[in-house]
């Protein structure tokens, strides 16, 4: 018995918490392992103070950058940022307004590294690529930051942040393997 007035009552209230309980457990377990397979919880690190409103680029538009733009305030403020599929633009991640600056891929080239700095929001990116240009971004000021890919041949196939009311706070950069590309050979 359980403390309960009413036979078997406390049993009854006992085993019913006890299931509550296991459905509260299995929900914080479902919950917990949708956020570890989400891409908020990717692995790959953040530059910069990381702070408000999440992006990310679609996983269905990863592999196939060919080109970045930069949207700079002017008094130095990352304000937003698009990545290039093929010919198309992605959306605008961060807010609006800004001095664009942008940067198209030759065809086979691919951003292999990034240099950076922030402050309390991003200030400076620099993109090179396996052809060995270079592309540059804003001013460099504040702390730095290098990045490549943890493995030879891997290439950056999406962008992901943070931003607030006046522009991007942190960034980060997923890397892959390039896809192949489909050619078809004719013989004559």
């Amino acid at each position: 018995m359980h403390g309960s007035p009413v036979p078997g009552l406390g049993d009854a209230i006992f085993l019913a918490r006890n299931r509550g309980t296991q459905r509260t457990e299995t929900m914080l377990l479902w919950l917990t392992l949708t956020t570890l397979w989400s891409t908020v919880c990717w692995a790959d690190p953040m530059y910069g103070n990381a702070k408000g409103w999440y992006f990310s680029t679609p996983p269905e538009d990863e592999n196939v950058i060919t080109g970045i733009r930069v949207f700079v305030s002017p008094i130095g403020i990352f304000r937003s940022i698009q990545v290039r599929s093929g010919s198309t633009w992605s959306e605008k991640y961060g807010i609006s307004g800004g001095h664009s600056q942008e940067f198209i891929l030759w065809p086979g080239e691919h951003i292999t590294g990034m240099y950076g700095s922030h402050k309390i929001y991003m200030r400076y990116l620099v993109v090179y690529t396996n052809f060995g240009r270079w592309a540059t971004f804003g001013k460099e000021d504040g702390q730095s930051f290098v990045v490549y890919p943890d493995q030879f041949g891997k290439v950056l196939t999406g962008v992901f942040g943070q931003y607030q009311a006046l522009g991007i706070t942190g960034i980060g950069f997923k890397w892959d393997y390039p896809l192949e590309s489909s050619t078809v050979t004719t013989t004559k």
